[in-house]
């Protein structure tokens, strides 16, 4: 296999491998291969020693008060909030921590003031929690259109968007919401967009998830109106905690519907009346995390030290590798024994690949049956839809007529028998590497795909 020759730079090599034995040794200990990252990156021994040892350290009392264990609660908790403005140079910002990125786009789409004059733009290529918001739009009789996906490269057609934005009318309250990176292609779409759109009268809504672990955000240069965020994804730990960031001039733009402990400074039980905090915690539903929340600082501190940029060209060249590699890989027919979409260009995708497996007749190898058999070897990988429906139709050639028959023909959704009905396979296999992949992870990788060389469907199914 020519993976780790492929990694010329030596210095790099050296710098990740030597990353690995320090902060990720459980890897090898245990034989594992780990390429599902953008499904969760993994964290550092070091990040969870420093946790750990604050928690032994300190008394923490819920905030919200003004005791001594109370207040050093805030102070970690302030500090971490600050390392996220100054992670992401987001100082015209105000950061909303939630329970997850999806909660953060749950928070946009309540309070965005949609009516029946709104125009909400999303990409074919959008996270399900983002596509949700088209429910709020709807109710609020507002309109909802996607910008479709290019099937030759899971690209977006640019012409069309800008259609889109100049058919809307610029006087209503209109969002565009968009991922800065698929997270099924990892296709990073134009930020450009971002002020093409608000130049337009659109608010943005910028979906960073898949992006910020291994691209760097700096929201000076980009000013979104809305970015949500995930912090597992970039460094692992702790899980369980997002942050939606809301430009400053925005923030009273979105009308929460209501109220709770926390995000209000007076209430009235006598009288239906009640004033909403005016900052962050308008937003923090109740007691935030206040004891995980600190180690997001950790977390970041964690990533500066690597270097975003390192970690950005460390992934670029393991994703270069892996796709020159897997390429070559074909049957003594000739045929590919993966088919990988998206672009050929690497500056126009991030660090996760999605394939699907084919026999020496171009059959199909159902995605579960790819991902069972990397199980038996220790490698993780990710197979179905990935919460991204659009990707999996364009690239499974699902046409909207026959969604709809199956939609308006049953009350619930069932997998397989959707696959029946259509005769068309849905899903595929997500390959996504990161701050811990190592050449000999991803030549494994490379000997369990040529283990399929030659390798019938039936065959495959056989070994079940």
């Amino acid at each position: 296999m020519g993976i780790r020759a492929g990694l010329t730079n030596l210095f790099e090599e050296a710098f990740f491998t030597d990353l690995r034995n320090r902060e990720y040794a459980r890897l090898n200990q245990q034989g594992q291969i780990y390429l599902d990252y953008t499904g969760g990156n993994l964290y550092g021994s070091s990040q969870i020693l420093k946790h750990k040892e604050q928690l032994l350290r300190d008394v923490f009392g819920n905030p919200h008060s003004s005791n001594p264990t109370s207040r050093r609660a805030t102070e970690l908790v302030d500090e971490a909030r600050q390392s996220v403005i100054d992670f992401f140079q987001a100082e015209d910002y105000v950061c909303v921590f939630t329970a997850n990125a999806s909660a953060a786009l749950k928070i946009v789409g309540e309070g965005y003031p949609f009516d029946e004059q709104s125009s909400l733009l999303m990409l074919a290529d959008n996270h399900n929690s983002v596509n949700g918001i088209r429910e709020f739009c709807l109710k609020r009789k507002g309109r909802f259109k996607y910008i479709p996906v290019q099937y030759e490269d899971l690209c977006i057609p640019e012409n069309e968007l800008k259609q889109a934005i100049s058919e809307a009318n610029a006087e209503a309250n209109n969002l565009l919401a968009f991922p800065a990176q698929s997270n099924v292609s990892g296709v990073k779409h134009k930020l450009s967009w971002v002020a093409y759109a608000q130049e337009r009268g659109f608010d943005v809504l910028l979906d960073a998830a898949a992006f910020v672990p291994t691209s760097k955000l700096d929201l000076r240069k980009v000013q979104p109106d809305f970015v949500s965020v995930s912090f597992y994804k970039i460094f692992g730990y702790p899980t369980g905690i997002g942050c939606l960031l809301i430009k400053k001039d925005r923030f009273h733009k979105l009308q929460k519907p209501w109220f709770a402990g926390g995000t209000v400074n007076f209430v009235s039980v006598g009288n239906p009346s009640y004033f909403l905090a005016s900052d962050h915690e308008r937003f923090e539903d109740g007691t935030i995390n206040y004891l995980d929340i600190p180690a997001i600082k950790i977390g970041l501190d964690h990533i500066s030290e690597i270097g975003i940029d390192k970690i950005s060209a460390r992934v670029k060249s393991l994703t270069k590798a892996l796709i020159e590699q897997l390429k070559e890989l074909k049957h003594d027919n000739g045929r590919s024994v993966v088919s990988v979409f998206g672009p050929d260009e690497l500056e126009k995708r991030g660090g996760n690949v999605i394939l699907n497996f084919f026999d020496p007749e171009g059959k199909p190898i159902p995605f579960w049956e790819s991902e069972r058999l990397a199980n038996e070897r220790n490698i993780s990988i990710r197979s179905g839809c990935f919460c991204n429906p659009g990707i999996d139709e364009i690239n499974n050639c699902v046409t909207a007529e026959e969604t709809a028959k199956y939609f308006t023909s049953r009350d619930l959704g069932d997998y397989h028998k959707m696959a029946s009905m259509l005769g068309k396979m849905r899903g595929a296999v997500r390959v996504s590497v990161g701050i811990a992949t190592t050449g000999a992870d991803l030549e494994e990788f490379c000997r369990f795909v040529e283990s399929f060389k030659n390798v019938t469907v039936d065959e495959v199914l056989a070994r079940s």
